[in-house]
């Protein structure tokens, strides 16, 4: 418990340096709002945009560590996230067609919501029928989802050729930033993300002895496959809540489990909401370090004004952990 109170510290501290991060309000002035003054101006960037974008961020982190905790148990491959096992691309895939029909965009988050849902799931699914009788088989897993996640990429490429004139506005789904978020956003996300995070920490029991394998775990009671497809389906609900909101963060889903393992254990009671937590303090932080970098940025660019999407950083930063997580067990198979 003490380590999921210093992760709630860690999750303030990086909350903190987001809400002071931009450049239009100094921290002086984000003080003096908060305190409940500030001139008109001062109000409405800090509480109509910097609040929001800073609770999307918290929550959709969250939603993203848990989901790859919640898939790395159940299919017993510590490289299965929602970026390789066909959750995230479809999710997006979802998304982005969608918005090339017309029938969602930033304007309508509840739309993207379903979009990404159904993409996701047709992801999942996908895995799913192409695994067939090796489902417990973690090798067989990880390369088919890395399949999956090839053709529902180019499926997407596709939908953007068809529909070149909507680059600008689903390029944010693809990279993923936190940019524009405001409180209709939040409303539909929250919640959301409560449901099936409290439903994921309820499978704590069943993922437990999945990690064991599918003899252990159906010899000790469990029905495999039931418990497997309800961890999917948690899995999928919690990525593509994410993905409505702040579009696909490269390797957030993937890593944040093996940094909450180090830090919580492995009895998923406690590392499940660690994996929420650090996944929340990780995006959260992420994003403040991305506003941050966009001033030097837009200075070396020779740019009046340069955003950063925090999913450019993320990716650039889990690519580096990755390969560290890889070299820790060069002869293990994944």
């Amino acid at each position: 418990m003490l380590r999921l109170a210093l992760l709630l510290v860690l999750v303030a501290a990086a909350a903190c340096a987001a809400l002071l991060a931009g450049r239009a309000v100094p921290p002086d002035r984000v003080a003096e709002v908060l305190a409940g003054g500030g001139d008109p101006t001062a109000r409405h960037v800090v509480l109509r945009l910097r609040l929001p974008r800073l609770l999307v961020a918290l929550v959709a982190g969250a939603c993203l560590g848990t989901a790859g905790l919640v898939l790395q148990s159940a299919l017993r491959n510590p490289l299965a996230g929602p970026e390789v096992t066909g959750v995230t691309p479809g999710a997006v895939l979802g998304a982005v067609t969608a918005t090339g029909l017309g029938l969602a965009g930033w304007d309508s988050p509840a739309a993207v919501v379903a979009a990404a849902c159904l993409g996701g799931f047709a992801g999942a699914g996908l895995l799913w029928l192409l695994t067939g009788k090796d489902r417990g088989d973690p090798a067989a897993t990880a390369v088919n989802g890395v399949l999956v996640s090839a053709v529902l990429s180019g499926l997407t490429a596709m939908v953007l050729l068809v529909a070149p004139g909507e680059l600008g506005s689903v390029v944010q789904w693809l990279v993923g930033t936190t940019e524009g978020r405001v409180w209709e956003h939040w409303h539909l996300l929250w919640p959301w993300a409560l449901a099936w995070g409290a439903a994921a920490w309820l499978l704590a029991a069943p993922l437990t002895l999945l990690r064991c394998g599918d003899e252990q775990a159906a010899a000790a009671g469990l029905a495999v496959g039931r418990a497997r497809a309800a961890a999917l389906v948690c899995a999928v609900a919690l990525t593509a809540g994410a993905v409505s909101a702040v579009g696909a963060l490269g390797f957030v889903g993937l890593l944040v489990p093996h940094l909450a393992t180090a830090l919580t254990g492995a009895d998923l009671r406690l590392s499940l909401p660690g994996a929420a937590l650090t996944g929340a303090a990780v995006v959260c932080g992420a994003d403040a370090a991305a506003q941050l970098l966009s001033r030097p940025a837009a200075a070396v660019l020779g740019a009046d004004r340069l955003a950063l999407p925090v999913g450019a950083l993320t990716t650039c930063l889990g690519a580096v952990l990755l390969l560290f997580v890889v070299r820790r067990a060069p002869g293990r198979t994944y």
